[in-house]
Order: C-alpha cells, then sequence, then structure tokens
C-alpha cells in the first residue's frame, strides 16, 4: 500500500449509524481507508496518531455563522473567528455578514476576493434574499451561493419580506434549486409590540421576550412552513426557539414540506428570565424561551428525535464593550458561539441527552446534506475530506470568558463545566488546532454551493 500522510489508529469512529473501533488512513486530505482497529504497523503512514481512547467524529458543519467580516471586523473576522471554530471542533462553516451582504453576483465576486487566504476552515458563503430582489436568485445560485438568508421582520438594518414577497421569493428558488434560511419574526407583531413598550418608557431587560415574542416567531413560521410547500421551495427555519414552533414545522414536513428545522444551543441552555439580570448580554432574537429543565429536556428530546433536523450557533459576536454601550434597544443582537457549540454538544452526550450518532448527525451530516455540502463534508468515509475531530470522551473543562477565542471575548455560558473535549482538529488531513490552540494555517477553501457536490 503506498504510505498514507496520516493515520488516526485505534479510536472509535462515530457516524450516525453507530460506532466502531477502526483505523482512519488519509491520502491528499481525503479518507482513504476506514477499517478494523489491528495493528496499525500494516498501514505505512508519514504521520502516526494513537486515538485508542479517543472518539473520532466528523468536523462540525456549522451552517449559521457572522463573521462581520467584511462590514464589521471590530466584531469579528474571519482569521479570528474560523480560528476559533478549529479549536472548537468545526472544520466547515456557512457565513453570511449582515454589515456588508451579498446581494448580486457582483457582490460575490467581491467578497470571495477579500477572503482570499483569510480562512483557517472550509467556508461556503450565503446571500442575503432582499424584497422585490428575487430576479438574483438565478445568477447567485448558479455562482455558487450555499443559501439565501431571509427575514420576516427588518432586523439588522435588512429589510423583511411579508408574505407575498416571501412567496415570491421562495417561487424564484424553487425554480433554481436552491434552498433559504428563513428567520421567522412576523414583523406586524414586534411593530406592535415596539411602540407600546417604548411608549411605556420601558428600557428593562424584560422588552424582549415582550417584544420579539413567542406569538411573533410562531405566526412567521407557519407562514412561511405553508409557503415552503405550496412552492415547492427548499428551506430551513433558522434558530427555532421553542417545540411549538417545532411542532408547526415538522407537520408541514409530514405533508410534504422540503423543511429543516434549526435548532441553536442558547435555547436549550439559556433561561428567558436571564434577560433580566443580563440585559443586552442577552439580546438576541428569537430571544430564549426555555424556563426550566423540563423545557429544556423537550429540546434535547426534539433534537435527538429530528424534529429539530440540526444544530448551528447563530455566532454573531460583540465585544463586551459594544454590549454594554447602550441599553436593550439600541445594542447589537447576537451571542458568541463558535467557541462553545461543539462543547456543549459533547456535554449533552455526558448528560444524557445525546449520543455521539446525534452529535456526528446533526452538526455534521444533516447540515451537510441540508446545504449540498454532501458527501465531501459532514462524515468519516472513504472519499470524504478527511475532517476529523478527536475528542476525549472523559476529560472535563469549565468555559471561560478568557479561553474564547472569537474577537467576542466572551460566552453567556461561562461558568459551565462540560464534559468531553476536543483534542485534536484536522482539516483535510491537516492538523488546525490541538489542546484548544489554533494552528492559524488560513488553509480554508471556498465551496461552492449550487452543484458543488451532489445532492
Amino acid at each position: 500500500m503506498t504510505e498514507l500522510d496520516l493515520l488516526v489508529a485505534g479510536g472509535t469512529v462515530v457516524t450516525p449509524g453507530g460506532r466502531r473501533r477502526a483505523h482512519v488512513g488519509v491520502r491528499d486530505g481525503v479518507v482513504v481507508h476506514l477499517g478494523p482497529a489491528g495493528p496499525a504497523g500494516e498501514l505505512p503512514a508519514a504521520r502516526t496518531v494513537d486515538a485508542a481512547g479517543l472518539v473520532v467524529l466528523p468536523g462540525g458543519v456549522d451552517t449559521h455563522v457572522h463573521l462581520m467580516d467584511p462590514g464589521s471586523p471590530e466584531r469579528e473576522d474571519f482569521p479570528t473567528g474560523t480560528a476559533a471554530a478549529t479549536a472548537a471542533g468545526v472544520t466547515t462553516i456557512v457565513e453570511h455578514s449582515h454589515g456588508s451582504p451579498v446581494r448580486t453576483v457582483a457582490d460575490l465576486r467581491d467578497k470571495t476576493a477579500y477572503l482570499r487566504d483569510r480562512s483557517d476552515v472550509d467556508f461556503g458563503l450565503a446571500a442575503h434574499a432582499w424584497p422585490g430582489s428575487a430576479r438574483e436568485v438565478a445568477g447567485l445560485w448558479a455562482a455558487g451561493v450555499t443559501f439565501f438568508k431571509v427575514f420576516t421582520c427588518t432586523t439588522h438594518g435588512v429589510p423583511g419580506h411579508d408574505a407575498a414577497r416571501l412567496k415570491e421569493h421562495l417561487t424564484a428558488t424553487a425554480e433554481a434549486g436552491a434552498v433559504s434560511l428563513l428567520h421567522c419574526e412576523d414583523e406586524s407583531l414586534t411593530e406592535a409590540a415596539e411602540t407600546l413598550l417604548r411608549t411605556a418608557g420601558r428600557t428593562d431587560g424584560g422588552v424582549l421576550p415582550d417584544w420579539r415574542s413567542r406569538d411573533a416567531e410562531l405566526v412567521a413560521a407557519v407562514v412561511a412552513a405553508l409557503l415552503v410547500r405550496r412552492t415547492g421551495a427548499r428551506a430551513t427555519v433558522a434558530h427555532v426557539s421553542h417545540p411549538e414552533v417545532a411542532g408547526y414545522l415538522a407537520g408541514e414536513r409530514a405533508r410534504g414540506a422540503a423543511l429543516a428545522a434549526e435548532g441553536c444551543p442558547q435555547y436549550f441552555l439559556l433561561r428567558e428570565e436571564e434577560v433580566l439580570d443580563h440585559g443586552p448580554l442577552r439580546k438576541f432574537t428569537p430571544p430564549a424561551r426555555a424556563r426550566t429543565d423540563a423545557d429544556e429536556a423537550e429540546m434535547w428530546q426534539l433534537l435527538r428525535s429530528g424534529v429539530l433536523t440540526h444544530m448551528s450557533s447563530d455566532h454573531a459576536p460583540s465585544t463586551l464593550e459594544q454590549k454594554r454601550a447602550g441599553d436593550i434597544w439600541n445594542v447589537h443582537f447576537g451571542l458568541p458561539g463558535l467557541d462553545s457549540t461543539m462543547a456543549l454538544l459533547l456535554d449533552a452526550v455526558a448528560r444524557g441527552h445525546l449520543s455521539y450518532e446525534d452529535v456526528a448527525r446533526v452538526y455534521g451530516e444533516r447540515p451537510a446534506r441540508t446545504y449540498g455540502l454532501w458527501p465531501r463534508k459532514g462524515r468519516i468515509a472513504v472519499g470524504a475530506d478527511a475532517d476529523l475531530v478527536l475528542v476525549d470522551p472523559g476529560q472535563e473543562r469549565t468555559l471561560r470568558h478568557e479561553d474564547v477565542l472569537s474577537k467576542a471575548g466572551w460566552t453567556p455560558f461561562a461558568g459551565r463545566t462540560v464534559r468531553g473535549c476536543v483534542v485534536q482538529t484536522y482539516l483535510r488531513g491537516a492538523l488546525v488546532a490541538e489542546a484548544g490552540r489554533p494552528a492559524r494555517a488560513r488553509s480554508g477553501r471556498l465551496l461552492h454551493g449550487a452543484g458543488w457536490c451532489p445532492r
């Protein structure tokens, strides 16, 4: 056998279908051998890593990331954000920046040129859908965007789609074969709530759940899911915050809608009332909904069962100084999440909410399939990119602000002790992070969405 570039020997290799002790052999960035964990000496390699006692997972595929670059690089940029990703066990992201949205093919080309040699992970780029600009869909999809981000309410300066404009956009994506990521909050309800709250002079943290209410999310999600089915489009509803929304989406999926439902850790682990004490540090939208441990357990069950189809970070960082530079109305929405999402999923395994097979599915296979990155991303198999994460299942650590590599420099999960730690991350067979320290190799490649790999 021709010498391998890398042999990961004797680890417990996990796929959504199960786990087994196996050797993983890599050549030219691709898995070329996956076999029983016999003596490693029969597989000559330039480098052999002893993975005995470690869990080997596919690199995380995080399909909802904002790196603010270009646009607001003081909040986050590609070099820093993707270095954080590697240390956390994420090897593929899909990024879109609200500060400098991609709306045309020319925008996409400019951003692609700007990002050359700025990423430590492989990345796709999303476009923003603007109301009334459905004519841009076909060209952007053919040019390689991974999905279209669509708002149903004006947020981050991006205008919202009403039902008629959303139907127009979804019809165009159905014709092109494209996919959309839908932020669902009903603008008429958020606007009316904002008027009442501002008139009352409210600036306390409790503004957030009253302004961005459960009903606003549910109404928009129900309409969007219906239109996805009626138009024959493909779409994901972003950051589903509570079980009632997830249930309606599952109902439309059962009726034939090509509809995914994205979860994010903040809707499992943060509590609704935290905004009363933490104010702008809990300003993200939709806001946290869980009130009890039972609410959290129900969200994990929905993820485990596939009602929530996959997990993303919705990494949208601001520094502590930026978050403290105003009141609840005028500071940035969003939380940092790339540093912590894999850690929180691994800890969910230790706490009995998920299995490692679930992690491989919800943070690997399913997002890769949803956005056309499969079969090269999101799996450990012969012919796939050798994106590998080695995990020590017994190691514990406490999440701390000072360990965050993102420009944010803080995490809403500070003080939480997690079990199951990433010890090495490989991107196409190259070591890009070890023991929480990124290599900062800038070897990430742009992934073209449309037609980049079989659907």
